[in-house]
């Protein structure tokens, strides 16, 4: 294909008939096997396999693309191999007759003979794509199995230990090796026993429920405040609480005792402090009247300092007795409030209404929140529709009717680094239409390549999709197609390709689904030639790809 020879080289190969190249293409070195005796003149005279991309020389002997160059490289001067004729780099060109020879050979299928089809060398890979006998991996997940294409969809649904299977519990998709650990640990509506002595069988997911209500579950004695600490099976309680009702009215007189014995205790208590401060307020009613007195007996003494000292000893005395009595009075305060229980009374009303109102907020705050989800869920509804209806006017404002498509690829370096990644292996263009009620189609390109161009080219392919008016059109799509890639430099250095649609080929028959296979240019043009600075296919990180339909001879409804 045109699409292999670098454009580096355009000035040593002389190019011919580009235009006719076919799309076609097939791997090197794969020891096809050909229906008939390959001729010698299909023959690299180099690497002496079938000629891939054949390259005359000025002395009429052909060789592989990579042949000629591998030449070049170990000799500045290359010699012919079969007749010694040094070969002149200008006179060597493409010679595209003898490729469609080669690319219109019949080999058999690598899966002769369980396969005995025949196919053109161009049409191998597609073939293989397809036969029924090729060995491929299973599309499960964590599968390794390599299985003939034939069996996979039995292999898939019957035999794959990686295949989803419903959990017959709760009807949840279950990878089959894992099925009996989901059933075991995450299954929700997996059946269980309950207790060892309990013979019914509940749902996982109810298990508590169930242990509530369940009467072989063991519970605490209800009389347990009062000291019955047995634990009783819960269908045995009531005949526990009757056989024991002796021992428990017991218990319950027991602390109601305790309880009075205490109460006894702290009046008595108040009733000791009470005389106490008594006696305390007596003494310091006889200080009081002692110090009048030393008042009158020495106010006009001049042993002033005597009856200083002494007023003074008064006073610390007096002092004392007052902090003691105050003290005694905080203390009978304190019992007094321990048995006053009617303000705690209070205190627990006013919170159970406090409660109360808070229960009343909550159930208002849970509805006003279910109100808010729904207006979200509509809100979201809304946005989701209006981004999908923006969506189909720019796709609609973007249509061409007329055949010809102009791909603008944006950040192209990002894009190309997923496909390298293995993130997003390829990307597709908007669909364009031979006319408005014509053939819908589309562009498809691998960044960093597909098939034979893998890693070193970037693949543009061709795609038939199914329009909505396909069962007035003429099948299978017979019409010539461009694929170009645009200079933007303003010099027209494009690079270009161009295939007519094969009508044996799938790929332009009817789609019956949303697109058939793809077909194009794998190695459509080298990184190497697309990325090179010297070049201007790329600039701002952006590249524009074209298609071209030929509309001759289309007759348009």
């Amino acid at each position: 294909m045109a699409c292999d020879e670098p454009a580096a080289l355009s000035g040593i190969f002389t190019r011919q008939n580009s235009a006719s190249t076919s799309s076609l293409d097939f791997e090197p070195d794969a020891g096809y096997r050909f229906v008939e005796r390959l001729e010698e003149r299909y023959k690299c005279a180099h690497c002496h396999l079938v000629l891939r991309n054949p390259h005359q020389t000025g002395c009429g002997h052909r060789f592989c693309q990579q042949c000629i160059l591998a030449l070049r490289e170990l000799n500045a001067e290359p010699t012919c191999p079969v007749d010694k004729e040094t070969i002149k780099m200008h006179e060597v060109f493409k010679d595209n007759c003898c490729k469609r020879e080669v690319l219109n050979l019949h080999v058999f299928c690598k899966n002769f003979p369980d396969c005995n089809s025949k196919v053109i060398l161009g049409r191998y890979q597609e073939h293989l794509q397809q036969c029924l006998f090729e060995s491929m991996q299973c599309t499960n997940d964590g599968c390794q199995d390599q299985i003939l294409r034939k069996d996979l969809k039995q292999h898939l649904s019957q035999h794959c230990k990686f295949r989803e299977e419903m959990c017959q519990y709760c009807n949840t998709y279950v990878v089959l090796i894992n099925i009996k650990n989901h059933e075991k640990n995450d299954c929700p509506d997996y059946p269980v026993p309950c207790l060892e002595n309990c013979s019914q069988i509940i749902l996982k997911k109810e298990i508590e429920k169930h242990h509530a209500v369940c009467p072989e579950a063991e519970v605490d004695c209800p009389y347990k405040q009062y000291g019955c600490h047995v634990k009783v099976k819960r269908g045995k309680l009531a005949e526990h609480e009757n056989s024991a009702l002796r021992e428990h009215m017991l218990q319950i007189l027991d602390k109601n005792s305790r309880l009075e014995d205490q109460i006894s205790d702290l009046y008595k208590s108040l009733e000791c402090k009470e005389i106490k401060i008594q006696q305390l307020a007596d003494a310091i009613k006889k200080c009081e009247k002692e110090f009048r007195q030393y008042t009158q007996l020495f106010g006009n003494n001049s042993n002033l300092m005597v009856s200083t000292q002494a007023l003074a000893s008064h006073l610390d005395k007096s002092a004392r007795l007052e902090s003691q009595v105050k003290q005694l009075i905080q203390m009978g305060n304190q019992q007094q409030s321990k048995l006053d229980l009617q303000p705690l009374f209070d205190t627990i009303e006013n919170m159970k209404q406090k409660i109360a109102l808070m229960e009343t907020y909550d159930q208002r705050l849970v509805v006003l929140e279910d109100q808010s989800s729904k207006h979200d869920l509509q809100i979201n509804i809304h946005k989701a529709q209006l981004n999908k209806n923006e969506e189909r006017f720019k796709l609609l404002e973007g249509t061409c009717y007329n055949g010809k498509l102009i791909w603008k690829i944006t950040d192209y370096k990002m894009k190309k680094k997923e496909a390298v990644e293995g993130r997003v292996l390829s990307i597709a263009s908007q669909p364009f239409y031979t006319s408005r009620c014509g053939y819908r189609l589309c562009a498809r390109a691998y960044l960093n390549g597909d098939g034979s161009g893998k890693g070193t080219h970037i693949s543009l392919y061709f795609v038939v999709m199914r329009g909505e008016f396909d069962s007035l059109l003429l099948w299978p799509f017979k019409q010539k197609v461009t694929l170009m890639l645009l200079d933007q430099s303003g010099k027209k250095n494009h690079i270009v390709e161009v295939f007519r649609a094969d009508p044996n080929s799938s790929s332009f028959k009817r789609p019956d689904g949303e697109m058939n296979i793809a077909s194009g240019c794998p190695r459509f043009v080298p990184h190497a030639v697309l990325e090179n600075t010297k070049n201007t296919y790329i600039r701002d990180d952006t590249l524009f790809l074209k298609v071209v339909v030929d509309l001759t001879d289309l007759e348009e409804l």
